[in-house]
């Protein structure tokens, strides 16, 4: 579970700025709930090219260095970064990163200081019983261990971590460590690495769905009857997905009841994977006719992706990061996928949402229920000099109840929203126009 993160120098990011998922109230919860440690689901509002995506993406790029530094640069190349490049003096410097995870029960503090070739600094601290632990401390090739960490084959690894690479990140590659946590027996090393492996963005339709083309599956049958269950829930027009193993000979199969997946008997398996096919049952005048992914609107293909990605995050309890959560989707789709995240039956691990998103509707109710909580929402706004920075509402300490939030926002009073110039955008159409009657004269 994600507590905090911080991060600097990164794109339109100059100076340090703090996402605090630690609740503010305690009206977080359901009534007769504990107060969680960090909230589920947090909403970040600006306008266009405020630097929305660029939070999300200093997250995204943390998890990706976390994940793949140790064999994805190549030595003597250096390291691929996106500093705040409209001052150079400031461009030349560190960027830094830096997040608070809650682990087991166990708080854990990692973070890294990079430059244009290499890492600079790097650290992995957690606190059992309230009380700070060094597992390690690296500055440039030295590194500090701590009493706990086993000191003689990270001392071993340490010695193979390239300059360009994250000490993490060859732990994963080389160590020796379980596949699943172990409350009994925490690995603080092994336990972080996996809360950045399973943290993920939105994936595109047919990555979701090529992992879905083993029908004789039982965990794909789950997810595989989730999809139905979404696409007939959002009143898109699907009657059922449907696993077809011989698309070219799909026009004289039967018509399929809902949900029904149909194989061909006596298929060698390899064959069968080489031709299936997802496709999507349509209720027409004549019975259900099958249509293939590319057929379906945007926001079918996107309710389909989140959906099953969502899913796929609430089983791990994971973090799920999402850019543009209303793009394509109805406000109301959007505000039931938040909603999964709330809900202690379809999220028993924890699993948390960022997200970002500039539809003011995210900010109101829906049945009388507020969308995003008071504590869940955070703005995004640029100065004069092209530096994002990163606020929470609770800095206006709004009200509990009868607050229009989302009309306060659109009317500015929290600033993240476009400072738009009528009388230029009136000019410039007026002048586009003129000079395009001149030319037909």
């Amino acid at each position: 579970m994600l507590l905090s993160f911080r991060f600097a120098n990164h794109r339109s990011f100059r100076d340090e700025q703090q996402l605090n998922l630690t609740p503010v109230y305690g009206d977080s919860t359901e009534a007769g709930e504990p107060t969680p440690q960090a909230v589920r689901v947090v909403g970040i509002f600006g306008a266009n090219a405020s630097g929305k995506s660029n939070c999300l993406g200093a997250l995204a790029f943390m998890r990706q260095m976390v994940v793949e530094s140790d064999r994805a640069v190549e030595p003597g190349v250096g390291l691929f970064r996106e500093p705040f490049r409209l001052d150079p003096e400031i461009a030349g410097q560190p960027s830094r990163y830096v997040v608070d995870l809650m682990l087991g029960g166990v708080r854990h503090t990692y973070g890294f200081t990079i430059n244009d070739a290499r890492v600079l600094e790097e650290w992995l601290y957690h606190y059992p019983r309230g009380r700070k632990r060094r597992i390690f401390e690296r500055n440039g090739n030295d590194f500090a261990w701590g009493e706990e960490s086993g000191r003689r084959p990270l001392e071993q690894i340490a010695e193979i971590t390239a300059p360009t690479a994250l000490f993490l990140s060859t732990v994963a590659r080389f160590g020796h460590s379980r596949p699943e946590p172990d409350p009994a027996n925490p690995q603080p090393l092994h336990n972080t690495y996996r809360w950045f492996y399973l943290a993920g963005q939105r994936m595109e339709p047919e990555m979701v769905l090529s992992g879905l083309l083993r029908p004789d599956d039982a965990e794909n049958q789950d997810v595989l009857q989730l999809a139905v269950e979404l696409l007939q829930a959002a009143d898109v027009g699907i009657v059922g997905v449907v696993v077809n193993p011989n698309p070219s000979q799909r026009i004289h199969e039967p018509a399929l009841p809902v949900g029904y997946t149909f194989i061909r008997p006596h298929t060698r398996r390899s064959a069968m994977l080489e031709q299936s096919k997802i496709q999507f049952a349509h209720q027409g005048p004549n019975g259900t006719a099958l249509l293939d992914l590319r057929d379906q609107s945007t926001g079918t293909r996107q309710l389909l992706t989140l959906g099953l990605h969502a899913a796929a995050m609430l089983r791990a309890g994971a973090t799920m990061l999402i850019d543009e959560i209303d793009a394509s989707l109805h406000p109301i789709l959007t505000a039931k996928l938040i909603s999964l995240f709330r809900s202690p039956e379809a999220n028993p691990l924890g699993s948390q949402l960022i997200f970002t998103s500039h539809d003011a509707a995210l900010l109101g109710t829906l049945d009388a229920e507020e969308i995003l909580r008071r504590d869940e929402i955070w703005f995004v706004e640029k100065d004069d000099q092209g530096a994002s920075s990163l606020y929470p509402l609770t800095d206006f300490k709004p009200r509990k109840e009868g607050e229009n939030r989302q009309r306060r926002y659109l009317n500015g009073n929290y600033g993240a929203v476009p400072d738009l110039s009528t009388h230029l955008f009136e000019q410039a159409l007026a002048n586009r126009g003129g000079t395009d009657d001149t030319s037909s004269q």
